[in-house]
């Protein structure tokens, strides 16, 4: 059975654009935003000047700043908030939700502190069975998602029946969703992409060309693997939606943030400067914090992301980076 009101955690451009889909799809939506000036423009414009410029959502969608209010009646939460705020969101949400509320996670990153991905975050701070939470990952820019672009992507989950649910509430004429069992997998191949997004953006902004970026994405997605399997994830898995699918889409895309930063890393600009230029988060940063650590916990060598640390975090030259790739000790290739 579907649900009858959706609450989305987070009015970014992916909740706003999701809040449209599932309006659009028949379900009542309550879309919630933290910042008091933030929702007052959501308010205002039934949209955001800075996020999806120009979209105005549908008179249907309703709009909320008050944890309590949101909740009421949610048999379905959708959490758009960004990874490292994840936690916190669901503190204030962790009183008022319906313990029975099924989940659903958009966010793609790993929690820094505790290197926990978003279901484990979910179900460690909501004390609640994993298999209520699913997560929804694969190439989906909602940029292209609220023009009704053909989009797919992948709903993970360990109990198969929630996870039908999820697929049926978001798939449309234009977002096709398919399903995984492969929770680990889905995670960490929409988290680590990210970082291997800012190296592509890093040999752009160098002015490199496009061999570099086949290099960097084809050994990005040997490394993604190489620490995937060793947490518990399938190979497979990283050949699909949420594994290739996302990463080629995110490393090419003009709207990828991570991609972005990196390129203005790769012109000469700090992460500093970066970062208070933009309105909106890049996983990708706090991700390479993450996935560095990932892999010395599971000593799994990721050349890739420990030259994209270097660079965001210790002060290494890019160009510096990109020798220190090319001359490492020479091997056979392997997939992964």
């Amino acid at each position: 059975m579907k649900p009858e009101k959706v609450t989305i955690l987070g009015a970014g451009s992916w909740g706003m654009a999701v809040a449209r889909l599932l309006h659009l799809n028949g379900w009542s939506v309550t879309l919630w935003e933290f910042d008091r000036d933030e929702f007052e423009k959501l308010r205002r414009w039934r949209g955001h000047p800075d996020k999806l410029q120009g979209f105005v959502l549908p008179e249907g969608i309703t709009f909320s700043h008050d944890a309590a209010e949101a909740a009421e009646d949610c048999s379905l939460a959708v959490l758009a908030i960004p990874s490292q705020f994840l936690r916190s969101v669901l503190r204030t949400f962790r009183l008022h939700l319906d313990t029975k509320a099924l989940l659903v996670n958009l966010a793609k990153g790993i929690e820094t502190r505790t290197l926990m991905r978003m279901s484990e975050v979910i179900t460690d701070e909501l004390h609640v069975p994993v298999r209520r939470v699913v997560t929804l990952s694969g190439p989906s820019h909602a940029e292209e998602v609220i023009l009704d672009i053909p989009t797919a992507v992948v709903a993970a989950g360990t109990y198969d029946e929630i996870a039908t649910q999820v697929q049926e509430t978001f798939s449309s004429r234009s977002f096709r969703v398919y399903k995984s069992d492969d929770l680990i997998g889905v995670e960490l191949g929409g988290s680590l992409k990210n970082i291997i997004a800012i190296a592509t953006g890093i040999s752009d902004g160098l002015g490199l060309g496009d061999n570099t970026r086949g290099a960097i994405i084809t050994r990005g997605l040997a490394e993604i693997t190489r620490l995937g399997v060793v947490m518990g994830a399938r190979a497979e898995t990283f050949a699909g939606l949420s594994g290739i699918g996302d990463l080629v889409t995110t490393c090419a895309s003009h709207h990828s943030r991570n991609r972005y930063v990196g390129e203005k890393i790769g012109q000469g600009q700090s992460l500093k400067d970066i970062l208070a230029g933009m309105s909106m988060v890049a996983e990708g940063v706090e991700t390479t914090r993450s996935g560095h650590d990932l892999a010395r916990l599971h000593n799994v060598e990721m050349p890739i992301t420990k030259e994209v640390y270097a660079v965001l975090f210790e002060g290494k030259s890019p160009h510096a980076a990109v020798e220190e790739l090319m001359v490492r000790q020479l091997k056979t290739e392997i997939w992964r």
